[in-house]
């Protein structure tokens, strides 16, 4: 790929480990040009190709993609139906390209509320790509961040029920133990499309010092150049985590 785009020496050096994004506005984007809704969703994943090709290839450990949200349940019927098609569609069409690149896939989220379609496509691409050690992929698919704290919630109080757990010792660090993202780093990058500020439900406990990067392009114009901003962007950010 002689023509794609790089990274300063100094982005390089301050890559991000886990970078998580927002992927927003394909209803807008189709809307805006006659389009129904799907289409935008269609071009939605096309981005997430050229996002994850640039991730691989800088080296990114983590890209985590807001994909489905429990919220997204309430849509159209038929949109949601048509969403559910297209996600194993592209499950199954984008393995090759996955393997080639190295990348690990994992999701997060209720993913027993997914069509059983989808979910035996997502196994089976996960399965396939069990091996890899490149950048690891998680689609965040019917997730919610306060659905998920609720969920990690229940369990600790299980255990403390059970005298699994003391009530007394359970720390910070046991709630993330508890999260959908159980051995993952929090994300250092969160980026979100669209120019809308707020983070909609997502990662509400991984972000707490998470560096914030929006653009108002639409999701299905963001490609690799984009990405390379929001890279080139976090390397000047001064990350002080509460300190001086």
């Amino acid at each position: 790929m002689p023509n794609a785009p790089q990274l300063s020496e100094k982005a390089i050096v301050v890559l991000p480990t886990h970078i998580a994004i927002i992927m927003d506005g394909n209803g807008r984007w189709a809307k805006e040009r006659g389009f129904p809704r799907v289409e935008g969703h269609r071009r939605g994943a096309e981005a997430v190709r050229s996002v994850l090709r640039a991730a691989s290839r800088f080296g990114v450990k983590y890209l985590t993609l807001y994909a489905f949200s429990v919220e997204n349940w309430n849509r159209p019927q038929n949109e949601v139906d048509t969403l559910m098609k297209y996600l194993a569609r592209y499950l199954k069409s984008e393995q090759r390209e996955m393997a080639d690149n190295n990348v690990r896939l994992q999701s997060i989220g209720q993913t027993e509320r997914l069509p059983g379609f989808v979910r035996k496509q997502l196994e089976e691409t996960k399965a396939s790509l069990g091996q890899n050690t490149g950048t690891t992929l998680t689609l965040a698919l019917s997730y919610g961040g306060r659905t998920e704290l609720v969920d990690a919630v229940r369990r600790i109080a299980e255990k403390a029920c059970a005298g699994e757990i003391i009530p007394q010792d359970i720390s910070g660090e046991t709630i993330s133990e508890h999260l959908y993202t159980s051995g993952m780093p929090d994300p250092d990058l969160l980026i979100r499309t669209s120019g809308e500020m707020r983070i909609s439900n997502f990662l509400l406990w991984q972000i707490s010092y998470a560096e914030l990067v929006v653009t108002d392009k639409y999701w299905p114009d963001f490609d690799e150049v984009d990405f390379c901003a929001a890279l080139e962007e976090f390397a000047v950010r001064n990350r002080r985590f509460g300190k001086v």
